[in-house]
C-alpha cells in the first residue's frame, strides 16, 4: 500500500509480478543498522515506519506510512514521537512537494517534536533525475540543533 501510494506521485508501476519493490522492507528486518515499526489503531495495524542509519550520526525516518483510514487522527505523529525519542539525536526525513498531505504532516511534526529548531531543504532523488527533488527536514531530539552535532542529553 506505501508504494502504490507513492505511485501516483512518482508514476511507479509494480513489476510484472505485480508487486512493488521490497528492499527496503527486507533490509528494515534483516540489517542491524534499521529498525522496523508496526503502526497500530487498537488491535489492528495502521501503517509502519523503517528507521535507518541507526548507528550513524543522523538517523533517517526512511519509510513512513500509516492507511488513509487512519490518517487524521493523530497515530503518525504519536508514532514518529515515540520512535524519535527511542533512538535520540538528529534525524532526517524526506517527503515529496507533490504530496500536500505529507507536506503539513512532516512540518508539524518538525515543529511539534523540535519547536523552531529545524531545517528544511530540496535534494535531488539520487539516480532518478526524472523526479523532482526530495524535501528533507532535519531536527534533533534531546536538545541539540540539526547540524550542529550535539550529542542528545
Amino acid at each position: 500500500m506505501f508504494r502504490h501510494d507513492l505511485s501516483e506521485m512518482e508514476g511507479l508501476l509494480p513489476g510484472p509480478d505485480g508487486t512493488f519493490r521490497s528492499d527496503r522492507l527486507r533490509s528494515a528486518f534483516t540489517d542491524a543498522d534499521w529498525a522496523p515499526y508496526l503502526l497500530t489503531s487498537g488491535d489492528r495495524p495502521a501503517g509502519f515506519a523503517f528507521v535507518r542509519d541507526l548507528t550513524g550520526p543522523v538517523r533517517v525516518l526512511n519509510s513512513f506510512f500509516v492507511v488513509r483510514g487512519a490518517r487524521g487522527r493523530g497515530i503518525g505523529l504519536r508514532a514518529v514521537q515515540e520512535i524519535v525519542a527511542r533512538h535520540p539525536g538528529r534525524w532526517e526525513v524526506a517527503f515529496q512537494d507533490a504530496n500536500p498531505a505529507a507536506v503539513r504532516f512532516w512540518r508539524r511534526v518538525a515543529a511539534e517534536t523540535a519547536g523552531e529548531a529545524w531545517t528544511e531543504e530540496r535534494r535531488p532523488v539520487p539516480r532518478r533525475p526524472d523526479l523532482p527533488p526530495d524535501v528533507w527536514i532535519s531536527f534533533s531530539t534531546g536538545g541539540g540543533r540539526p547540524g550542529d552535532g550535539a550529542p542528545a542529553e
